[in-house]
């Protein structure tokens, strides 16, 4: 386990606290040969650390008199020992039994026993709250990780202040490209294209999209891929083929008598789907209406989940590494020291891969 309380090694932390500071942190980094990250880290002493990369900074940082505002009020304090996993509220959905949250969170769960870490979970409700710093105020966390940020006022504020507050945390497989967040995330963009080009392939070309919520940016991005497929192939984009759902089968199945109509009446040949829940509520809703996914029209969805492989026809998908982006979301706050060129850029992006299969 990794200790929190102070010991006698740590007496040159304890002596920097005592001295001016006017160098800026980027000169220790400079100096030491490591990120910005990992030297607040190792000030601020959060997360597990190599000990010649803390001896590094803590020496740097003693050359150059270099210590933040703050730093001895935080190292006072004991750790909590937790890393927290903010995650949505949904009314009616059993987070843990979906394939999307409990492939990260396995992930993170892993990367965080390895580090003697605990997983703290704190449920964010759809109109609730959302003072995240206040988890770090209250000694509650060390180092947090946000599943279903959207692109809100309400939950841009709250990532601001964190910040803002030097508190480390990471976005998984949601960014916000005008700020340099910490995020780990994957390319749909990449995997939308392809999901499209294969149904063109196949000589569609009134091919339907059901999209997630716009606040997301895996929707945009699976919008902009499912847009440049059609571009690519010389294909009019219709307005009047775009659906939206909000990610859940429900969503899906509620959306099959209007597509119904347009197949039978020939304005719709194949669906993608930005997820596999909603593809499969989809085939579901056809399904009663005597339409079926490989026959009648051809279907692709997106995540590669387990239902995915169960389906009747077997469904066509786009397979995301969700559980390595757990992983490493949890790993570049607690193990800063194993990536710090990867953390220079603020972001990692995992490849996704096209996975063909019967309904399409």
């Amino acid at each position: 386990m990794y200790a929190c309380t102070l010991n006698d090694e740590d007496s040159l932390e304890h002596s920097l606290f005592r001295r001016l500071w006017n160098i800026s942190r980027k000169e220790v980094a400079k100096l030491a040969g490591v990120s910005e990250a990992t030297v607040s880290r190792v000030l601020n002493n959060v997360g597990p650390m190599k000990e010649k990369t803390r001896e590094r900074v803590l020496k740097a940082a003693a050359e150059l008199g270099y210590v933040p505002s703050a730093l001895a009020q935080q190292f006072a304090r004991r750790r909590s020992g937790n890393v927290g996993v903010i995650l949505p509220a949904v009314p009616k959905v059993h987070l843990f039994s979906t394939y999307y949250f409990s492939e990260i969170l396995s992930g993170i769960g892993e990367t965080a026993k390895r580090c003697g870490y605990d997983l703290l979970l704190i449920f964010r409700e759809p109109e609730g709250a959302r003072d995240y710093a206040k988890l770090f105020r209250m000694q509650k966390i060390d180092a947090c990780i946000v599943l279903g940020s959207r692109d809100v006022p309400e939950e841009r504020a709250a990532l601001a202040e964190l910040k803002a507050g030097g508190h480390p945390f990471c976005l998984v497989n949601q960014r916000y490209d005008d700020e340099r967040y910490e995020t780990v995330d994957a390319d749909h963009l990449a995997g939308s294209r392809e999901a499209v080009r294969h149904l063109l392939a196949q000589g569609k070309r009134k091919v339907a999209f059901v999209n997630g919520p716009e606040e997301y940016s895996n929707s945009a991005d699976r919008l902009e891929g499912y847009l440049a497929a059609l571009a690519e192939a010389g294909v009019e984009r219709e307005d009047e083929r775009i659906f939206a759902g909000n990610y859940s089968r429900k969503s899906g199945y509620e959306l099959a008598g209007t597509i119904a109509e347009r197949i039978r009446g020939g304005g719709i040949d194949a669906v993608f789907a930005a997820n596999d829940r909603m593809a499969i509520g989809l085939l579901q809703g056809l399904r009663e209406r005597g339409i079926e996914a490989g026959d009648h029209y051809a279907l692709v969805g997106y995540d590669d989940s387990d239902g995915s492989r169960i389906t009747s026809p077997r469904l066509s998908t786009v397979a995301v590494p969700f559980y390595e982006m757990g992983r490493m979301a949890a790993a570049r706050l607690l193990e800063p020291e194993l990536g710090d060129s990867a953390l220079q850029d603020g972001g990692t992006m995992l490849p996704v891969s096209f996975i063909r299969r019967e309904t399409s």
